[in-house]
């Protein structure tokens, strides 16, 4: 076992003390973040209220460099480091719910469940720094609350900003609506797919443009947006783990045939690092053959983005004992993969970690998705998260200095 159940049964009547004393004023403060969302990059207003809670709890964090996210050391600042992540922003949505606590910005929506992440890291935060002014914390917790994750480009400044200087190992949670409240999903390697930017430009021949007869470009453009994604799943073989959706084609505001130009951009979500790696000489085997069948010529520019979250075994056991010993081993589940896309790899790619599915639905309530206006979760999850991410962090830290 990662660490003893004794000592986690310990820890557990202390992690019970907290969250009687801490729980209503953790509610709160998950509701006024869900009342006042901010998107990638303008979280300011969160950040000070992250900070203000943790300076409360004896801590010293440090705001990141643009004034949104921040770093916050709890423990020795010796020993071992362990890390956990809470992604602080918003999604850019109406809020439709019919609470109390309904978002009152404009536009900004918590659909994807980062006030919750960002309150259960806080939590687990406040709950070991008492532990370390008590002297029982031996290494340090290094809790990052990291802006804009939606833009995928949040990780890059926090890992810029020193996030990961001397980490050992790092975990998060991620709510799962999919899962009831008292559920987790786990997955040892990929757990989500990497997310890569496709263009393809579209040009008539030179023949063409010179006064020959033009091929019907907007045509062309919308045989390869539905032929190409389909001739690659039939590919087959390594080539079933890549997906590739469009999202925008742009033949100008009037279609004509004599247009000499056309572009089609769209997202490429892989789960296999070196189908990944082979990916832009895969797709531009079968795009170029399709754009001679159709008589035009196009040119291929893929640009690498997020690469897949690649949970490392030993950090799934972690999670796993730690959630078997405090939910039961029939509540820990094994998570699919999905293909969405979270910046959370790229932490991956330096240091040895693990994502988990949080359960938020209520027992008996009917599954829902994430991004979108009516989201929420039982708030009952934030007591499971903190509960869980304190655990394995002290886990962790356990394993380390062994």
């Amino acid at each position: 076992m990662v660490m003893k159940r004794e000592l986690i049964a310990d820890w557990m009547g202390e992690l019970d003390a907290f969250l009687d004393r801490e729980v209503t004023s953790l509610y709160d403060f998950r509701r006024d973040i869900h009342m006042n969302p901010e998107l990638g990059f303008q979280e300011f207003r969160t950040t000070r209220q992250i900070t203000k809670r943790l300076e409360d709890a004896g801590l010293v964090p440090k705001v990141l460099p643009k004034g949104t996210g921040a770093i916050c050391d709890v423990g020795t600042g010796e020993g071992p480091i362990v890390a956990l992540r809470a992604d602080i922003d918003a999604l850019p949505l109406t809020d439709e719910k019919p609470v109390s606590y309904r978002s009152t910005a404009p536009d900004a929506c918590h659909a994807c469940g980062h006030d919750v992440h960002t309150t259960v890291v806080l939590g687990a935060g406040m709950f070991l720094a008492d532990l370390a002014a008590r002297n029982r914390i031996a290494g340090t917790i290094r809790l990052l609350f990291q802006p804009a994750e939606e833009s995928l480009l949040g990780a890059l400044e926090v890992v810029a900003a020193g996030g990961l200087a001397d980490v050992r190992r790092i975990f998060t949670i991620h709510c799962d609506p999919s899962y009831e409240v008292g559920q987790l999903g786990l997955r040892t390697g990929a757990i989500i797919a990497a997310c890569d930017k496709v263009r393809v430009h579209i040009t008539t021949p030179v023949a063409a443009r010179n006064g020959g007869e033009s091929p019907e470009l907007v045509h062309a453009l919308a045989k390869i947006i539905t032929e190409l994604p389909e001739a690659l799943y039939r590919r087959g073989g390594p080539m079933s783990s890549l997906s590739l959706v469009w999202g925008m084609m742009d033949a100008g505001p009037v279609a004509h045939p004599g247009r000499p130009v056309g572009i089609v951009e769209g997202t490429v979500r892989c789960l296999d690092t070196e189908v990944r790696k082979q990916a832009p000489e895969l797709i531009a085997s079968v795009l170029l053959p399709l754009a001679r069948t159709y008589e035009v010529e196009a040119n291929l520019e893929y640009v690498y983005g997020v690469p897949p979250t690649l949970n490392e075994s030993s950090c799934v056991n972690i999670f796993r004992e730690v959630g078997s010993a405090i939910l039961g081993r029939d509540r820990v589940l094994t998570a699919p993969q999905s293909l969405e896309g979270d910046d959370f790899g790229i932490y991956l790619q330096s240091v040895p970690g693990a994502y988990a599915r949080l359960g938020v639905r209520s027992p008996g309530q009917s599954a829902y998705g994430l991004h979108q206006g009516t989201f929420d979760v039982d708030e009952a999850c934030i007591s499971v998260g903190i509960r869980l991410l304190a655990l394995t962090a002290l886990s962790a830290l356990a394993r380390e200095s062994s």
